[in-house]
């Protein structure tokens, strides 16, 4: 590999050229990546402290807040980190890893969504049968096909981009080491790449979406038949903040990797990448946590610990 790549760094161009805005977009980045991942964390302890949240709906979301974290952290700190120093030079081997990392827990999480469907599906459309469905083995078993799916996505397009020559320039131009962006820089024949990145993201995009759609079509059809308009409610509440998140992530994901083209404008990709690396991961745990009764009501209860602690202790009285 050392012998065909002449390039043994790489430059990221960052969010943008301007000088004086570094500070702002450093200050608005930091915010928000603190932001998440305290955020996530928070789903992530009540899920886990919480035994009436021990549930497979809720696992999938402690997964889903446990990867979000992983996912913002790949990219920004790096990010802040050239706009802090000035520095943005990344090496050969760190870039590729960071695309390998990235469409590892990108593709991961389509699969994680499509599982959640999954588990809407069986809880509405089956409810006499989800907890012979849904057992703890299962859940488990769907966890790791997820995540094993999501880990061996990224090899072939890997193996491609270490063929490749890399002549120089050397500027990506995002914030990170993404497919596209350092597809442009290579030199020689791209097309085996372009067409294993088209096909791996059509298929991970499309068999995720697949399921997500068949499941909520059934959904859909079985709260129609429901007699009671307070019953449909009730059972399409559950699933509109899954959906909430679906929508945001899958087009965002669409349109930046179904068009994979070395020769595109990046500008608008690298805008909707911020919506889907670190946009996504800020806004799930809001939107999960503030349409979600049992997520709030176990926020609470944590809340409240505490205090009615405190109170004890205070109440209790003195022996000698």
């Amino acid at each position: 590999m050392s012998n065909r790549t002449r390039v043994s760094t790489f430059l990221l161009a960052g969010f943008s050229s301007c000088s004086h805005c570094q500070n702002a977009i450093f200050s608005l980045f930091l915010l928000v990546y603190v932001f998440t991942v305290l955020e996530n964390l928070a789903i992530l302890g009540l899920v886990f402290r919480d035994p009436k949240l021990w549930k497979p709906m809720y696992i999938f979301l402690g997964n889903l807040s446990f990867l979000e974290i992983w996912y913002i952290s790949v990219t920004l700190p790096n990010a802040l980190a050239n706009i802090m120093t000035g520095i943005r030079e990344i090496s050969y081997v760190s870039c590729l890893t960071q695309l390998f990392i990235f469409t590892f827990l990108g593709a991961t999480e389509c699969y994680l969504l499509a599982t959640m469907a999954y588990d809407r599906y069986v809880a509405i459309c089956n409810p006499l049968r989800y907890t012979i469905t849904m057992q703890d083995k299962y859940v488990l078993w769907l966890l790791i096909v997820s995540w094993l799916t999501g880990l061996f996505t990224p090899i072939l397009p890997l193996c491609f981009t270490t063929q490749l020559n890399f002549c120089g320039p050397n500027l990506v131009d995002h914030y990170f080491c993404d497919a596209s962006p350092v597809l442009k820089l290579a030199c020689g024949n791209k097309k085996p790449k372009e067409i294993a990145d088209l096909i791996l993201s059509a298929f991970v995009l499309i068999s995720s979406m697949l399921v997500i759609f068949i499941s909520y079509f059934c959904i859909t059809w079985t709260v129609i038949k429901m007699p009671s308009s307070k019953g449909r409610y009730k059972a399409f509440s559950t699933c509109t903040s899954h959906l909430a998140v679906v929508c945001i992530f899958y087009g965002s994901m669409s349109f930046t990797y179904i068009r994979v083209k070395s020769g595109s404008s990046f500008s608008t990709n690298k805008l909707v990448s911020v919506l889907y690396s670190v946009f996504t991961p800020m806004v799930n745990p809001l939107i999960y946590t503030l349409r979600n009764k049992d997520i709030r009501q176990a926020l609470q209860r944590t809340l409240k610990k505490p205090r009615t602690a405190n109170q004890g202790s205070k109440n209790r009285p003195f022996i000698k």
